[in-house]
């Protein structure tokens, strides 16, 4: 992987290798973008306090995720249609990350089932479940998550309707897609990722073919899928989640203060403080701006995570100074994977803990642990960031 420095130079070569429809699913936002730009832009509004003359040599990363140790605290977020950004997209993601010692979410609209990423790895993986109208299926697929070793589960709180996203619509990947002639085009055009996908055991959702009811082709799936958003998902339907899962339980998009106290007053392990990189709400707060003032009121009940707009080990501890656990990251793993395959997560994650141990140098600092808005020239959430 000559020339490649960070996540920037990971996404110009997934931009060339992985087709236009399928690149830009990963890579776009809802209505006109302006939360999914927000995630990446805030960061930058956070300054840090470089300190010296303090001994550094002793720099630790590593710290507990769910009671797990990870190197880096860092996990990989579930995202849908891993496997069209690269060949057994999530089978490859997941064995990178368990190599590095770090937590791979299995989306559940993955293209690889749980039990393909199953068969090929050692350690158990985290999953994530969409709340859909099929209690029957969704059930099911607990069950086979558990069978399959998963202690914790990631239940998504913001998709109980679909944003609007202009880009997929213009590239038929709506509900049912659109054949388009284009499409030939951009496959033709990318013959390393076509001979990788005929090779490929899988190429729809491997969790729901030949699982949910009915579903057992393309067709149907489309229909099925189209179906499954219900808008009537309130707090009350997770007690019946939580009575089907024996492991840690994470809920994945909250953006309110509000939302995060009722999280912790039910007793839930964990939150993912999200806005679902920008897919669903536009003109939503900021992953990192909203983080916070959530730390502030429940921080110390509950472990605290963050995604969106993570590019780089500088944002990672510019979260953690804000009091996250740790942080997920989507967009820059799926960079590296379509761009190198497992490698390429594998740089992908690489990069991150260089820039991350860096910046804990010059922060002053030895353990990722210390981290704390000492390190940053902050104020409080009403206030925001100092000039």
């Amino acid at each position: 992987m000559k020339n490649i420095f960070n996540i920037e130079d990971l996404k110009n070569k997934a931009q060339k290798r992985v087709p236009k429809m399928f690149y830009e699913y990963a890579d776009s936002g809802s209505w006109n973008q302006e939360t999914y730009f927000a995630n990446q832009k805030d960061f930058g509004k956070i300054k840090f306090r470089q300190r010296v003359g303090i001994d550094i040599e002793e720099r630790s990363l590593s710290k507990k995720f769910m009671g797990q140790k990870v190197s880096i605290p860092v996990a990989l977020a579930p995202t849908g249609l891993c496997g069209m950004q690269h060949r057994d997209g999530e089978i490859l993601a997941a064995q990178a990350s368990e190599e590095f010692g770090v937590p791979f979410t299995l989306s559940t609209m993955s293209i690889c089932s749980i039990e393909d990423v199953a068969e090929n790895t050692t350690k158990p993986f985290w999953f994530q479940l969409y709340v859909m109208k099929d209690k029957k299926f969704m059930s099911q697929l607990l069950e086979r998550a558990q069978n399959a070793g998963c202690k914790v589960l990631q239940i998504t709180m913001d998709l109980n309707i679909l944003g609007q996203r202009h880009v997929d619509v213009r590239n038929g990947l709506s509900a049912p897609p659109k054949f388009q002639l284009s499409h030939i085009q951009q496959i033709i055009s990318r013959p390393r990722w076509a001979l990788g996908m005929l090779r490929a055991k899988r190429h729809f959702f491997g969790n729901v073919v030949g699982h949910a009811e009915g579903v057992t082709d393309s067709g149907a799936l489309w229909s099925w899928i189209g179906e499954q958003f219900d808008a009537r998902f309130s707090w009350d339907d997770l007690d019946w989640l939580r009575n089907q899962w024996n492991g840690k339980i994470i809920l994945k998009g909250i953006l309110d203060a509000d939302d995060a106290e009722i999280a912790a007053r039910l007793g839930y392990d964990g939150i993912v403080v999200s806005n679902h990189g920008g897919r669903q709400l536009d003109g939503a707060i900021s992953s990192i701006s909203a983080l916070p003032n959530i730390v502030d009121k429940v921080g110390k009940k509950m472990e605290v995570y963050m995604d969106g707009g993570i590019r780089s080990g500088q944002d990672v501890c510019k979260a953690l100074c804000m009091g996250a656990q740790g942080v997920l990251i989507g967009r820059s793993f799926l960079y590296g994977l379509g761009a190198y395959g497992k490698k390429g997560v594998t740089k992908c994650l690489e990069i991150m803990r260089e820039s991350l141990d860096e910046s804990l140098g010059f922060l002053g600092e030895n353990n990722v642990q210390d981290l704390g808005r000492n390190n940053i020239l902050y104020k409080s959430y009403n206030e925001g960031f100092l000039d």
